[in-house]
């Protein structure tokens, strides 16, 4: 699929190119080697980040048909775990600033169950350099078998007080452990947690169950301690 047409480029390719975004919903395919099996698809407007057209496995993820999901915003759709990151994101990818970036996110599927997802959004540009479109990949994460993740008691402590708010500093002092230890830690749980920073960290621990419902300050549930 043509994404971007050149100065020099034929009339058919410039066609091909206005064409990138369907105008309707319609079945799409992914793009030409962006080598994600087993994602479905969905066009997004720039302007409005409203779904224009979509594969019939994109809509179901949301519990919704092909007709009914065209018009959706795709924020209400999916959430990150940090807030307003995934809006900054597409405003820059809308405004040509980047063309590209992939983000874990949170559907709801039909059900009110949330599930986890990575998607890739990639920007559909002119010669002009107008964005004309969005492309959005979903692909959904199979949760771990078992019951989730699982930490050791200290890991667990400083996961409870990342989540408190506590700082670096304070977190060593009350753990008795050093500035650097604790930076290790946590930066240790943010690889494991797939998280770029600390409130990412404990929204991810909250979508996977990691805390007691309801309980503050928060505790990590007994079962997900070893």
């Amino acid at each position: 699929m043509a994404t971007t047409s050149f100065p020099d480029a034929s009339p058919r390719k410039k066609k091909a190119a206005a064409a990138a975004v369907p105008p309707r919903c319609d079945l799409i395919g992914a793009p030409d080697g962006v080598g994600q099996e087993a994602a479905c698809t969905a066009h997004v407007s720039p302007r409005t980040l409203a779904v224009t057209a979509a594969e019939p496995a994109f809509s179901r993820q949301f519990g919704l048909s092909v007709d009914e999901i065209c018009g959706h915003g795709l924020l209400g759709l999916l959430r990150s775990p940090v807030p307003g990151q995934l809006r900054e994101q597409f405003t820059a990818l809308s405004s040509g600033r980047c063309r590209r970036f992939r983000e874990r996110v949170t559907g709801l599927d039909g059900e009110g169950r949330n599930f986890p997802a990575d998607i890739t959004a990639i920007a559909v540009g002119q010669h002009t350099g107008e964005i004309v479109g969005l492309v959005v990949l979903l692909r959904r994460v199979e949760q771990a078998a078992g019951g989730g993740p699982v930490l050791s008691a200290f890991d667990a402590q400083v996961l409870e007080g990342v989540a408190r708010g506590e700082s670096t500093v304070q977190l060593a002092s009350r753990l008795y452990l050093s500035r650097q230890g604790i930076e290790y830690r946590v930066g240790q749980m943010l690889r494991r947690f797939d998280a770029p920073n600390r409130p990412a960290l404990v929204a991810r621990a909250h979508t996977l169950g990691m805390f007691a419902h309801g309980q503050w300050p928060p505790r990590v549930l007994p079962e997900r301690v070893r």
